[in-house]
């Protein structure tokens, strides 16, 4: 005898039948909670009032939202499948701070929590482009001394959010960091 048909043997010896609310006017959830993978370590919680709301008319929707573009960039930002096609031990991170938001302790802090979340990292480099939208002015390059560790860092950084920014993760040609062509 399975856990779920013990607990349904007791459920059912206190009054409850499929499809019913719990609680003495069937007033609570007749449906278990259920998670909706949103991303490789997240998830939200789906309530059955969600699951069976109809859509919201059209023209309350919001517009949709577009990704984030320069003039050498297609419109839309590649999937991670498509970042892990060509991994580098160099690793570029985009948008992780704005314009003007560089300081003194950006670049250690940087290479400590790489240091201590993915491997052992060779240098960390902060570039400033001027002229260029904000999501692209600040770009920061993390050596790696193994690619694996690198690879670890796109899966983890891309998408993750810091200081309420969105950061893009993904590789760097190798040949192209150490000859310092940092603005491809």
């Amino acid at each position: 005898m399975g856990a779920s048909s013990v607990a349904a043997k007791i459920m059912a010896k206190c009054g409850y039948k499929v499809g019913q609310g719990l609680g003495k006017q069937e007033q609570g959830m007749s449906i278990a909670l259920q998670v909706e993978k949103t991303s490789k370590r997240g998830g939200k919680i789906i309530h059955e009032k969600d699951l069976f709301l109809p859509p919201p008319p059209i023209d309350l929707m919001p517009p949709p939202q577009l990704p984030f573009t320069t003039e050498n960039q297609d419109a839309t930002e590649p999937s991670i499948t498509e970042i892990m096609k060509s991994p580098s031990k160099v690793v570029l991170l985009r948008n992780m701070v704005g314009p003007g938001d560089v300081d003194n302790e950006l670049e250690p802090e940087v290479k400590d929590e790489c240091n201590t979340k993915y491997g052992d990292v060779n240098s960390v480099i902060i570039y400033e482009i001027p002229n260029v939208v904000p999501e692209e002015a600040v770009r920061i390059f993390v050596e790696f001394k193994r690619i694996e560790s690198a690879i670890k860092a796109v899966v983890d950084l891309n998408g993750r959010f810091f200081g309420g920014r969105q950061v893009r993760a993904g590789f760097y040609n190798f040949d192209k960091y150490k000859s310092h062509s940092l603005n491809d």
